[in-house]
C-alpha cells in the first residue's frame, strides 16, 4: 500500500465529517431505535468512539512487536445484552473519537515505511497487517456512518437488512 498520504487524509477527514453529520439530527432521532436488533444513531456514535481505542492499542503493538497475534474485538462481551453498545453521550463520543483520531494522526505521521509493510495475525482476515488495519480504521468509520444516515434518513420499508 503506498497511498498513505491519501489514507491519511481520509481518516484526518473523519471527525470533521462526522460532528458535521451529527449536528444536523435531532436528539429524538439520535436516540430512536428504528427496528428490533438495530443501533440507535447515538448507540453508533458512541461504538466508533470506544472502537478508536482498540485501533490505537492495535498500532501500538505493530509498532513495537514483530508479528503481533490478534484477538477479536467483540463490543461489550460483558454486558448481558451486547446486541448495543454501551452509550456515551453525543459530545463526550465525538470528543473522544475526535481525540483518539488526533492521537492515530499523531502516530501515523512519524513511523516508518517498514512499520507500514508489517504483518500480524488475526482470526477474521485472511490477512493482517498495518496497512490494513489503517484502511480498515477509515472504512469501519464510514460504514458506522452510512449505517447512521439510514437509520436518519431511510424510510420504514427500506430498513430492512440494517442491523
Amino acid at each position: 500500500m503506498n497511498n498513505h498520504k491519501e489514507l491519511l487524509d481520509g481518516l484526518r477527514q473523519a471527525p470533521l465529517i462526522l460532528a458535521e453529520f451529527v449536528q444536523n439530527i435531532s436528539s429524538d432521532n439520535l436516540h430512536l431505535r428504528r427496528g428490533e436488533g438495530f443501533w440507535t444513531i447515538a448507540e453508533h456514535l458512541s461504538h466508533l468512539a470506544e472502537v478508536q481505542l482498540v485501533f490505537i492499542e492495535r498500532m501500538e503493538r505493530f509498532i513495537h512487536e514483530e508479528h503481533p497475534v490478534f484477538v477479536r474485538f467483540i463490543p461489550d462481551k460483558e454486558k448481558k445484552d451486547a446486541s448495543a453498545p454501551v452509550c456515551l453521550s453525543v459530545p463526550q463520543a465525538l470528543e473522544q473519537f475526535a481525540a483518539c483520531r488526533k492521537k492515530q494522526i499523531a502516530i501515523l505521521e512519524i513511523i516508518d515505511d517498514a512499520t507500514w509493510q508489517k504483518t500480524g495475525t488475526h482470526p477474521e482476515y485472511e490477512t493482517y497487517s498495518f496497512s490494513f488495519l489503517m484502511r480498515h480504521t477509515l472504512a469501519h468509520d464510514y460504514w458506522h456512518l452510512y449505517r447512521m444516515e439510514a437509520l436518519w434518513q431511510l424510510k420504514d420499508a427500506y430498513l430492512t437488512g440494517l442491523d
